[in-house]
């Protein structure tokens, strides 16, 4: 069981790059920063670009993979943060994971005036990101890239040159539904659930465990074997982080449903994901 962790965007860099710093001491396998242009409660604090701050964690950083969490079409066009993404990539090294879903039906959604689109406009909407993105991450330096559908365009679009990663970066793709678990089956190395709801404990485990036989059922279907399969423990009814028997009870539920990898999110001191650092110290995954 691999474990990551993620740092919201809150902070000011002085602060911010200790915590990066940290989560590679304490030995998390990975890191990750929200992509909203903001978020919920916390809406109305500061909030700092996405890519920005995860090319600063990749020159802070030396060892631990770093990524979105996740990117989303709601605010994005495939051919400019393909350049971000391939530019953060060579600058860390290859330690890029790109996190990406649909996108939800919040401020990032309407931010620019636009109209929430239905579920079905969104899945498509998604399909074409991804689909571009794999085309555009792929890209080596002997000509241009075109295409365009209901969504987007690019005519002639340039890359950075040679990918960091091969053949492209890894995507990590969240998707609860069907189709978004067939998409994850076809294009992710790894699949990320947030679960299902539920009030209670029992109940989110019960809905997150079925989730994970539907996507084991979607890339059988697709002949996939090596996958991994991410979950966000704290989006039940526990803050994972809350002690460390909860951390580690989470992490244990995960690995009996067949999960490869959880994250957590840093403590907080008030609000969302509230709950003291000196939880980090007992759960570090380098102490254990």
């Amino acid at each position: 069981m691999r474990s990551g962790i993620t740092i919201l965007p809150e902070h000011p860099w002085s602060v911010a790059a200790t915590l990066w710093k940290r989560a590679e001491e304490y030995g998390f396998d990975h890191a990750w920063t929200y992509d909203h242009l903001s978020w919920r409660s916390l809406a109305d604090g500061p909030w700092h670009a996405t890519i920005p701050t995860l090319t600063a964690a990749a020159m802070a950083t030396a060892r631990i993979r770093l990524g979105t969490f996740v990117a989303s079409p709601n605010f994005r066009h495939p051919v400019p943060f393909a350049k971000e993404l391939a530019t953060v990539d060579e600058i860390s090294g290859g330690r890029f994971t790109l996190g990406v879903g649909s996108g939800g039906t919040g401020f990032d959604a309407t931010v620019f005036g636009d109209d929430v689109l239905p579920a079905r406009a969104r899945h498509a909407r998604f399909e074409s990101f991804v689909t571009a993105l794999d085309q555009l991450l792929r890209h080596e330096t002997d000509g241009p890239i075109s295409f365009s559908d209901d969504w987007y365009t690019a005519h002639e679009a340039r890359m950075v040159g040679t990918p960091a990663q091969e053949p492209r970066m890894p995507f990590v793709i969240a998707a609860n539904g069907p189709k978004g678990q067939r998409l994850a089956a076809r294009y992710g190395s790894g699949w990320l659930t947030t679960g299902a709801g539920g009030d209670d404990e029992r109940t989110w485990w019960r809905r997150t465990g079925d989730l994970m036989k539907r996507f084991q059922d979607a890339a059988g279907a697709a002949g996939r074997r090596d996958y991994d399969a991410y979950v966000s423990i704290d989006a039940g009814p526990v803050y994972s982080l809350s002690s460390a028997e909860a951390y580690r009870d989470a992490v244990g539920r995960a690995a009996e449903l067949g999960f490869t990898d959880t994250v957590c999110h840093w403590p907080r001191p008030d609000g969302v994901y509230s709950g003291s650092e000196a939880v980090l110290d007992e759960i570090a995954p380098a102490r254990e």
